[in-house]
């Protein structure tokens, strides 16, 4: 049992410990909204690093710290004002330059920032709040374009597709839970799409598409607004790290224009909403055209059907492997949401021309 009283007192914080809570509903990491005693003081957010996925945790502190002091820097040089609602401010030990902490007790890495209040975030997808996380996004990634420190990737081959078609494929080979004779069909679909959905990786090598820091997490719900809706930060970093600009991109709009559930049964429900998809665009390409090279701007429609095909290909895996990575409920859980990513794509495929003459236009305004 933690006690967060003592994890609070480990950190360098203005004010003394008064409540804690629980805060938000995240998966990965136990998180907690602590109010000090003072009213003059700020107020905190304490989280438990979940280790299990972040196993290097100097590693994801070291990449958080660099990309919030480039932000901030940027910030101050622009002549922004309230920048501590703009970017997120870790918290450091009391008497150590370190930004966690280790607490024998628990046997768990914990972290701190400073609360911003008065922010908001939305679940809820629509246009308008699609055009601004777009700029948020895009504006997150210009900002970082420059950026001297070197990152490294916190979850290795994150959005790496040849690697996780290797996954599949030994998966299949293996065929652990003798699944794979019923679904000859999805495999089928998959690895006939394979070459087209790893030109990424083959524009990288050929030294024509370059990484650059992205966030690898855009759901509309890690942009903080203030209680006028304007865009305030972008929050959870713990996925920064060099990608192509196609993750930020294709990765929201899979869950953001989906008109379906992911795992949904009904494939009827699931269709690729092309007013998200245009609301997106237009904002993600006002903030990031500027350093955008010709390679990714004429590659965003096919971000956007790598990202579900990339998730029906893990989707497999884990069914293949017999459900040991993904929390299922119900034995074919899996292969109804693989098959829910399927149709996502052939959908996005029908789209394409469409896609890129938007962009086309978006991009000579």
């Amino acid at each position: 049992m933690t006690n967060i009283s003592h994890v609070f007192s480990q950190f360098d914080t203005r004010g003394t410990f008064g409540c804690a809570q629980p805060l938000g509903e995240g998966l990965i990491n136990d998180t907690y909204l602590v109010r000090t005693a003072e009213r003059c003081c700020c107020d905190y957010v304490l989280q438990r690093i979940n280790t299990g996925i972040f196993s290097n945790v100097d590693m994801l502190q070291n990449n958080i710290m660099a990309v919030t002091r480039h932000i901030r820097h940027k910030l101050e040089a622009a002549g922004e004002h309230d920048i501590d609602r703009k970017v997120l401010t870790c918290v450091g030990l009391k008497n150590s330059d370190k930004t966690y902490y280790y607490d024998e007790a628990s046997g768990a890495y914990w972290r701190m920032t400073v609360f911003i209040p008065g922010a908001d975030s939305f679940n809820v997808v629509n246009r308008a709040l699609s055009r601004d996380a777009g700029m948020a996004f895009g504006h997150f990634q210009e900002m970082l374009v420059d950026i001297q420190d070197t990152l490294y990737e916190t979850i290795p081959n994150f959005h790496n597709i040849e690697f996780r078609l290797g996954q599949l494929r030994e998966a299949v080979e293996e065929d652990k839970a003798g699944r794979v004779n019923g679904v000859r069909c999805e495999l089928d679909a998959i690895e006939m799409r394979a070459a087209e959905m790893t030109i990424s990786e083959q524009l990288h090598r050929d030294g024509k598409l370059p990484k650059r820091i992205c966030h690898c997490d855009t759901k509309v719900n890690n942009v903080l607004f203030d209680n006028n809706g304007k865009v305030l930060c972008v929050i959870d970093l713990d996925t920064v790290m060099p990608s192509y600009v196609f993750s930020d991109y294709g990765d929201f709009l899979r869950t953001a224009a989906n008109t379906g559930a992911e795992d949904d049964r009904n494939l009827d429900n699931v269709s690729f909403n092309m007013d998200i998809f245009h609301a997106f665009t237009e904002g993600y390409l006002k903030s990031a055209a500027s350093f955008l090279l010709p390679v990714e701007t004429d590659n965003l429609p096919h971000a956007a059907a790598l990202f579900p095909y990339m998730q029906a290909v893990r989707f497999m895996t884990d069914y293949i492997n017999g459900d040991t990575y993904y929390k299922t409920q119900y034995p074919q859980h899996n292969l109804v949401r693989t098959r829910a990513q399927l149709k996502l794509l052939t959908d996005v495929e029908l789209h394409m021309p469409e896609m890129h003459d938007f962009i086309t236009g978006v991009l000579i305004r």
